[in-house]
């Protein structure tokens, strides 16, 4: 059986880190989020693949190939223009034969969910996850335990039931898809052609899941890189000195050395040709990519900084995702926790956090003892000058003094 996922989209909510890559190319516990749903596809027995790509999609063929690495087979599909998922499926329909799989390339799913939806069912179905907030998602309303209607964003929820973007479909959807029309935004929405084939008498199922990772905003890549995380073993390929004390799974790639003094708390991975230390302390939930340093007197907790960054002298970094090529000055701090405990709102979107340090993008330089408050987001190519205080969203390209 064939899976399609959708991986076309920049995802705007998650700028400045989309600004220069695919929503599905952003890093979590050092895999891009696209990686980690293959390879729960993949456990699953599913072995075929094609990616439907389109913002920045030379880098998911780049990364991906066709499936080598993975031990899978991988096709492209090239939806330039995002105009939903009922219009990627359309022209890709002369490669569906029988059923198949659609995922959203933007969540993370288990494995045990996605073989259940295959070998468990054999009609159209859907997968939903309970939900406390209902804001911003498709909600199902069932009746007899089949779907009748999928509400888009609706103030009064029919149930708890929320669209987790895994589909079964059977080939009739098709021609339900074939005659789905534009909705309000502009768009051929798959939820549109499933409401045809329910308006035809068609049954449409409802498998509720048990895992689903949203990942609509970037502090939601906190708590799925804590998530993924929890799950490693340690596993030492580089360099480890003397004096280095190493608490829980750990993870050190290839080329790495960590010098003498360094504390380092799992779950923590960190990636390959890394220069680790002397005497920092790197706290659990950390992931740290390849060809990062993290200096002297450094402390770094519960964030995920990405390929090339540098953290080097005296610095504190929590609760916080940093882009590509970054580079900390001396002393800079990044502050995660409001003074009077309340949760963090970041361009009047609450965050649900108590704790959130900053969102920066990539190429962004700090010069020394720079302030940068709770919830701001920098975006790329900034410079933020000596003694400066970074707060609220912060345009690309700009100069801070």
């Amino acid at each position: 059986m064939k899976a399609v996922i959708m991986a076309a989209g920049e995802g705007i909510r998650m700028r400045p880190l989309t600004a220069t890559r695919p929503k599905v190319m952003l890093p979590i516990a050092n895999k891009p989020i696209l990686e980690h749903l293959l390879i729960e596809a993949r456990e699953a027995g599913i072995t075929e693949f094609i990616l439907v790509v389109g913002y920045c999609d030379q880098q998911v063929r780049d990364y991906f190939g066709r499936g080598e690495k993975l031990g899978v087979a991988i096709g492209y599909s090239e939806q330039r223009k995002q105009l939903g998922t009922a219009d990627a499926l359309r022209m890709i329909a002369g490669k569906l034969e029988g059923n198949f799989v659609v995922m959203n390339g933007d969540v993370v799913i288990n494995r045990d969910d996605i073989g259940n939806l295959v070998t468990n069912h054999n009609g159209t179905t859907l997968s939903a996850i309970e939900v406390e907030d209902p804001q911003g998602l498709g909600m199902i309303e069932l009746k007899n335990d089949k779907v009748v209607r999928i509400h888009e964003k609706t103030d009064k929820p029919p149930s708890n039931l929320a669209n987790a973007g895994l589909y079964l479909f059977t080939p009739d959807i098709h021609d339900s898809i074939a005659r789905t029309e534009k909705s309000p935004r502009g768009e051929y929405e798959i939820t549109d052609s499933i409401q045809l084939l329910i308006e035809a008498g068609r049954e449409i199922g409802c498998q509720v899941i048990k895992e689903w990772t949203d990942l609509s905003y970037p502090w939601n890549l906190l708590a799925a890189n804590a998530a993924l995380l929890d799950g490693i073993e340690s596993d030492i390929q580089g360099t480890v000195e003397e004096n280095v004390v190493l608490n829980g799974a750990v993870s050190i790639g290839k080329g790495t050395v960590v010098r003498s003094g360094a504390y380092i708390n799992g779950p923590v991975i960190i990636g390959d040709n890394c220069d680790i230390g002397p005497n920092c302390f790197i706290r659990p939930a950390t992931s740290v990519g390849d060809g990062c340093r993290i200096g002297a007197a450094v402390e770094v907790k519960n964030s995920i900084i990405m390929n090339g960054t540098k953290i080097p002298h005296h610095n504190y970094v929590g609760d916080s995702v940093i882009g590509e090529k970054c580079n900390l000055g001396a002393g800079t701090k990044i502050a995660n926790l409001r003074l009077d405990k309340k949760n963090i709102s970041v361009a009047g979107v609450d965050t649900g956090r108590r704790k959130l340090g900053a969102i920066i993008g990539d190429n962004v330089e700090t010069g020394i003892n720079v302030s940068i408050n709770v919830g701001c987001i920098i975006g790329n190519n900034t410079f933020v000058g000596p003694g400066a205080v970074a707060s609220g969203i912060i345009a690309p390209d700009s100069k801070i003094f």
